[in-house]
């Protein structure tokens, strides 16, 4: 009898959850992707959404799963990378912040949490994505988080690198700057913005365009280096960019120095004004 009144227990508050309205979220994740294998969950090695999920799903009491604005490569950070979960559970906005990061590694945070309407998705409503990438020019290496920032020895023209990058802006094809493994369709993009910046010893790249490519920025930024150390000329970036072959660029600069920093939706979803600068930068 007391098995069959449990079982009655238990059915009937399935059946309350079940007839509960289902809430979407959308949240901004900050981390330092040094000690992951990127933002996708992977079964070989830890990922930053494995990590926000199991906190998520601890704050709810049911798994949650998340998806992001833009998939982030191994080493690579965010400070501005957006997600969009849903949850039966009513929690306050800044429950959900603070519940989560409080689970979460000290090397991701939650920095805000937003209740939004059911269209809103954190990757197909955004209007733009903002790339930040960092180097040092230094002869030594730095002690402090080595693992945040890319070191070269040589001192680069930062206005030949602007002359070089200036030829991004507007729509192109950028095969010339696309991951061997890349899946989108279309190598097409809609890059908005450059720019690039000195500070001290250390220069900062700025690029904002609709979508990225697998690994895009990192081969712009390797591509850059040369035109800043003068072994290219900015015309002959802007020849590897025409020419449409991977093949034919330099390198691609390392994992360290890049930020996702900003993704932009349309003012409808009301999400907190986020800025493309990095917070810890002057």
């Amino acid at each position: 009898m007391h098995e069959q009144v449990n079982e009655i227990n238990n059915k009937s508050k399935m059946d309350h959850q079940e007839d509960m309205p289902v809430y979407r979220y959308a949240a901004c994740v900050e981390y330092d992707g040094a000690n992951y294998c990127g933002w996708q969950r992977q079964d070989h090695s830890p990922s930053v959404q494995e990590q926000v999920e199991l906190a998520l799903s601890k704050v709810a009491n049911h798994e949650v799963k998340v998806i992001c604005a833009g998939r982030t490569d191994t080493g690579v950070h965010a400070t501005g990378q957006i997600i969009h979960f849903e949850s039966k559970s009513v929690r306050k906005d800044h429950n959900w912040t603070l519940g989560a990061s409080a689970m979460l590694p000290k090397d991701i945070r939650l920095c805000w949490t937003k209740r939004v309407s059911e269209d809103f998705h954190a990757r197909f409503s955004a209007v733009s994505r903002t790339y930040n990438y960092l180097l040092l020019c230094s002869k030594q290496r730095t002690a402090i988080s080595p693992q945040a920032i890319t070191i070269t020895p040589e001192q680069l023209d930062i206005n030949q690198m602007q002359k070089a990058m200036n030829f991004l802006l507007g729509e192109h094809d950028f095969s010339a700057f696309r991951g061997a493994h890349c899946q989108a369709k279309s190598p097409v993009r809609h890059v908005e913005k450059v720019k690039i910046e000195k500070l001290g010893q250390v220069i900062r790249f700025e690029i904002q365009a609709n979508a990225f490519l697998l690994h895009m920025v990192r081969n712009i930024v390797g591509a850059l280096i040369p035109v800043g150390k003068g072994d290219l000329r900015p015309d002959d970036f802007k020849n590897i960019l025409n020419g449409l072959d991977r093949k034919l660029a330099p390198a691609a600069a390392a994992p360290n120095g890049l930020y996702l920093s900003k993704v932009e939706y349309p003012l409808k979803y009301g999400l907190p004004e986020a800025s493309t600068q990095l917070w810890f930068m002057p």
